[in-house]
């Protein structure tokens, strides 16, 4: 296993920024078994800045507002055509910090599309944010759909938890799990 020569952060395989400082790692070399330096390169290495609290709040405010009129239009539109559309409150407020019901299950499946196939949602577009894997990857579906589930259903935990296990990698639980971080995009 290798360690950040910064901050002294285990780095996974692969990994081409440590997920705590932050600092790229082109070429990390082992000198007498026990030291890492680090060498940064001139040949395109990975720079990002990671998402701070507010940007990753106002992004999700911003999906939020989407999603939520989106769902309010079919409400309205569902009431004036005489459905019921009040089937979604069935699960609410029956556990406390979770969730579950359709507009939970919305937002789910609206991060799970625009993470997973986009590496952004509207909300990280406007406010110029994207979600890769630790490696600096694409997330795909697999790891979009678990970094989802904490945002969707448990987000009051979800945040809670990763604020206070994960202070400076500013990474949700979930974030934490299914080994994604928000990043500044390039502009």
């Amino acid at each position: 296993m290798l360690y950040c020569p910064k901050c002294g952060n285990k780095i996974p395989k692969g990994a081409q920024y440590c997920s705590t400082c932050g600092v790229p790692l082109d070429r990390v070399k082992t000198e007498n078994k026990s030291k890492l330096k680090y060498e940064p390169s001139n040949s395109g290495s990975l720079m990002f800045r990671k998402a701070f609290w507010d940007e990753r709040f106002f992004a999700w405010l911003v999906d939020m507002l989407i999603v939520g009129i989106s769902l309010g239009i079919i409400g309205i539109f569902s009431w004036l055509t005489g459905q019921s559309f009040n089937w979604w409150t069935i699960w609410s407020g029956w556990a406390p910090l979770l969730n579950i019901n359709i507009g939970g299950i919305t937002y789910f499946l609206y991060w799970l599309i625009m993470d997973g196939l986009f590496g952004q949602s509207f909300g990280k577009m406007v406010i110029g944010l994207k979600v890769t894997s630790i490696d600096g990857g694409s997330i795909g579906l697999r790891s979009a759909a678990l970094e989802s589930l904490g945002k969707a259903f448990l987000l009051p935990l979800d945040c809670l938890l990763g604020w206070i296990l994960y202070p400076l990698r500013r990474q949700r639980i979930f974030n934490h799990l299914s080994e994604t971080i928000v990043v500044r995009s390039k502009s």
